[in-house]
């Protein structure tokens, strides 16, 4: 595999891995992939929400969670609220009803940061895939592998990748951060 391939595959994997990011940040919405990163001590094992009931959004501000064995209904209403994720759980027989309030401003702001964050770690992630790419293409001209021109050509090609995959992570965010903020 040619390097400018290597790096889009990993600058592909970078992009992926920040848009699971996004979609686990807060919007005014319920959405069930805010509950991805809680885990369930059960059966004597940590599990994933996703492994022991289904979700759904039934309404704009509301999740319901059908457990598939409804003995663990208990369970996950208590990881869900030691989760930290401010939200109220509420049983009802074996589903788990959770009400999502609605987001203030400084909230939202808060989020929107929290996203920035991320965004910029993506980019940052990008730019270093940038960095070990253009050092194995100098490497192979050292080694006399390839000539000056085709290093120069490698070197611009990995550099319209990484421009283009930061702007993705941009343009990302920007939806994203609209989302947020819409009240």
């Amino acid at each position: 595999m040619s390097v400018e391939n290597e790096t889009k595959a990993k600058m592909e994997e970078a992009l992926e891995h920040f848009k699971k990011e996004l979609a686990h940040l807060r919007t005014g919405r319920a959405n069930p992939s805010m509950l991805d990163s809680v885990s369930i001590e059960v059966y004597g094992t940590q599990m994933r929400l996703r492994e022991l009931g289904s979700v759904s959004a039934p309404e704009p501000r509301q999740l319901l969670i059908t457990p598939f064995d409804p003995q663990t209904a208990g369970s996950i209403a208590k990881s869900i609220e030691k989760a930290n994720l401010n939200v109220q759980c509420i049983l009802e027989g074996n589903v788990i009803r959770i009400n999502i309030p609605a987001l203030d401003e400084s909230m939202r702001k808060d989020i929107v940061k929290q996203g920035k964050k991320k965004a910029e770690e993506a980019k940052i992630s990008i730019r270093e895939i940038r960095r070990k790419s253009n050092e194995l293409v100098r490497k192979q001209k050292g080694d006399s592998e390839i000539t000056e021109d085709e290093m120069k050509r490698s070197e611009k090609k990995i550099q319209e990748l990484t421009d283009s995959k930061c702007k993705e992570v941009d343009e990302l965010f920007s939806v994203k951060e609209k989302e947020i903020m819409t009240v």
